[in-house]
């Protein structure tokens, strides 16, 4: 016999656990580990029981959060790719990727916490990231865009080091981030 988590939500239950991801993100990069899950629940318009529901424990809801973080930033790149040129939706992604690094470094303090139980929220992150860069690479150069010689790993790495170079300093990070997409379009031999 299934569990309950085995079925699809409803779609307002699943509204109230995606507000419940988006508000712990905003609440636990504001306040911290301790913050309170009344507090969440109250901000994301449910009751702690609710909460509760859907995140048994506070470790449970923050390693969901981190999840969602990732599941969303992940999926932007074929979003993008389907609306823009592949250098562009590659440097859009960029900024999706930045924005998530700048909420996960927020709840650094809440997934320290996380990891002090036991859990990995981390496991396999690397990989996620690297399968979301790689169609990027691989249609701005099918389309002439980038260069065919950068892996997705060193896109990543890069782009982590600006945001974590960087901080909250949007502007510099976008500069450097240009400055990295200039090293990933392809350039024709002379």
């Amino acid at each position: 016999m299934g569990t309950t988590s085995d079925r699809p939500l409803r779609a307002d239950a699943q509204r109230n656990r995606d507000r419940l991801l988006s508000t712990a993100v905003q609440v636990f990069s504001e306040c911290g580990p301790d913050a309170p899950l009344d507090a969440i629940a109250k901000h994301a318009g449910v009751g702690i029981g609710t909460l509760y529901r859907h995140f048994p424990t506070r470790e449970a809801l923050v390693e969901a959060a981190y999840r969602n973080e990732l599941a969303v930033v992940c999926a932007a790149a074929g979003e993008l790719l389907a609306t823009m040129p592949p250098a562009d939706a590659t440097r859009a992604w960029m900024d999706r990727f930045l924005d998530y690094m700048t909420r996960k470094i927020g709840m650094a303090d809440a997934l320290r916490a996380v990891i002090a139980t036991g859990a990995d929220p981390y496991a396999h992150s690397f990989e996620l990231l690297v399968g979301a860069i790689r169609p990027l690479l691989d249609a701005g150069a099918a389309a002439g865009e980038l260069r065919a010689d950068v892996s997705p790993e060193d896109v990543l790495i890069s782009v982590s080091g600006v945001a974590l170079a960087t901080g909250a300093n949007r502007e510099q990070a976008g500069r450097l981030l240009d400055l990295l997409m200039c090293g990933l379009r392809y350039r024709p031999p002379s």
